[in-house]
């Protein structure tokens, strides 16, 4: 058989924080750095994989089951796994990896190999599968398989991904919508700030903020806090832990603040777009608490430093920060993270502009 070639992007999300999972909204944007999987299909019970960020090859049975596979090729053979469990035939074979998708800095590298692994294996039996479908196969290959509780956001922005549109998911109603986001067109920069202090969520804060969420709802009544998003704060005096409240609080305020920058973006009005930035960064600092003081140094000194707005974009607990700058600002912003972040003895943080990419692709 001949070999294929399939590509997913990476993603940042503009704004809606851990409100996937609590069936609210989210505006990712795929990025142009992307994940490539070069896959030679065989009929045989195996699929031997390699990546160019690891040593060796790690052989993957097509009949895998949860707790065969650890490390990065856990999600390659979940993937083998979650698609085997829905029904779907798996050819074995040869399959390399080669991704400029940074792993750990919260921009979804897992999500990208995921789903471009997935789009190898169907393309190479024929199989069409819609992408909402496709997404829902590479979560349960995150969840149940790798055993990291995700929302379904970082495979629906990489399979959905295109230039210059930012994509308004509703998780309740899972549904996605192009939305134009095209800041150079207002000559505005989207700076990407990477830490360099990968984002540790694996360690159980992750799962915590879910669990404190779930204890909210279920306070309330309700099977997830979408439902009682058209009431506002005022809903959770009924949550009787304060945390909890806090936690579920900011779920309602960032579902909120998706839909006013979707708003914003009809009017192409970036200076609207930086104050809810803003006050997401707060929601996250003070109600959900996942950012770390050097997240917050990063963010504070970008708008200190003449930034529209700045927030961390992420699971949280290090990761990446973004920004929206004036063009003719942007490179002294940029200097001045350098040097607030240098003066703490921090890492150098890596600052590079961005845009909205294209999604997954079958490149041959």
């Amino acid at each position: 058989m001949s070999g294929i070639r399939y590509a997913a992007p990476g993603r940042i999300n503009l704004i809606g924080e851990h409100t996937d999972y609590n069936l609210g909204f989210a505006l990712p944007i795929a990025l142009p750095e992307r994940t490539v999987v070069s896959y030679v299909p065989d009929d045989v019970p195996e699929v031997a994989v390699r990546s160019d960020k690891e040593d060796g090859e790690v052989r993957i049975p097509v009949d895998t089951a949860p707790g065969d596979v650890a490390g990065w090729a856990g999600y390659v053979a979940g993937v083998v796994w979650a698609l085997r469990s829905a029904g779907h035939r798996i050819l074995g074979g040869t399959m390399s990896i080669a991704s400029d998708v940074e792993m750990g800095s919260g921009v979804a590298s897992s999500a990208a190999l995921e789903c471009a692994v997935l789009g190898a294996l169907t393309s190479a039996i024929g199989l069409r599968i819609d992408r909402t479908e496709l997404a829902r196969i590479a979560q349960r290959a995150e969840n149940d398989y790798v055993g990291a509780p995700t929302g379904m956001m970082d495979q629906l922005a990489a399979l959905c991904g295109q230039p210059r549109m930012a994509l308004m998911i509703d998780f309740r109603e899972l549904t996605v919508r192009p939305v134009a986001f095209d800041p150079d067109a207002s000559d505005i920069a989207l700076l990407l700030i990477n830490s360099r202090a990968p984002h540790q969520h694996a360690g159980g804060e992750y799962a915590s903020r879910r669990s404190s969420c779930e204890r909210a709802a279920a306070d309330l009544g309700v099977p997830s806090l979408r439902e009682v998003q058209d009431a506002g704060v005022t809903a959770l005096a009924a949550v009787a832990d304060p945390v909890d409240a806090r936690r579920a609080r900011h779920i309602l305020t960032d579902n909120q603040r998706v839909l006013d920058v979707v708003a914003a973006l009809e009017e192409s009005d970036f200076t609207a777009i930086g104050r809810l930035f803003n006050a997401s960064q707060a929601s996250m600092r003070d109600d959900f608490e996942i950012t770390t003081d050097h997240i917050d140094l990063i963010a504070d000194t970008a708008v200190g430093a003449g930034a529209l707005g700045a927030r961390m974009t992420g699971g949280g607990f290090g990761g990446c920060v973004i920004a929206l700058a004036p063009l003719d600002t942007a490179a002294h912003i940029a200097d001045a993270i350098r040097d607030a972040v240098a003066a703490a003895g921090y890492n150098a943080p890596t600052i590079t502009r961005t845009r909205a990419g294209q999604g997954a692709e079958l490149l041959r």
